[in-house]
């Protein structure tokens, strides 16, 4: 599970780009590059079509670094949206040549839309929830062995856990505002 940068480094990234430094697109590049070609390949279903969005997000980056605002969220999750839109672009305009009925694109549109909203639910939810689903659902261990890896009781690794569920969950409901239940920052 990737670890979101810090703001600070999303600031100094989009500052590097700005100025035109090509090592800052490389760097992007190492680091964002799986994610767009994987939601891209999740939209399209062609490695071909893939490659395309990838090159054309990180094209869009580089030559509009100030398109990203730092209050609207983190880099990652702004260059995910672009794949996704991208994808989806490019997914609607294979619809209009006729190569794919209209209901399977609409049913992948919709699943890549989930995918991405349970990524961004994922990388923005407080850290204590993102290391108790890693440890149980991709470490695939039980809540007591993520209780002791964690240092945290058994009941505290259950709610971790139930809580990160409950905002996984949201993912297929469609985009609007996720917060924990119970309203408040909930874990930090």
């Amino acid at each position: 599970m990737t670890i979101d940068a810090p703001p600070r480094w999303d600031r100094k990234m989009q500052q590097r780009l700005a100025h035109g430094e090509a090592a800052a697109l490389g760097e992007l590049y190492d680091r964002f590059a799986s994610l767009v070609h994987g939601l891209a390949h999740r939209v399209l279903d062609d490695e071909r079509g893939a490659d395309r969005v990838t090159r054309e997000v990180f094209g869009y980056v580089w030559e509009h670094p100030e398109a990203y605002d730092p209050k609207h969220g983190s880099l990652r999750s702004w260059i995910a949206s672009l794949a996704h839109r991208h994808a989806v672009s490019r997914l609607r305009r294979t619809e209009d040549d006729g190569e794919r009925p209209a209901a399977e694109i609409d049913a992948k549109v919709r699943a890549a839309s989930a995918a991405a909203r349970a990524d961004y639910i994922v990388t923005s939810m407080p850290a204590p929830l993102r290391a108790a689903l890693d440890l149980a659902y991709f470490r695939r261990l039980d809540y007591r062995q993520a209780a002791a890896r964690l240092g945290v009781t058994e009941d505290e690794a259950r709610r971790r856990l139930r809580l990160g569920l409950q905002l996984l969950s949201t993912a297929h409901e469609g985009p609007r505002a996720v917060s924990p239940p119970g309203g408040g920052a909930a874990l930090r």
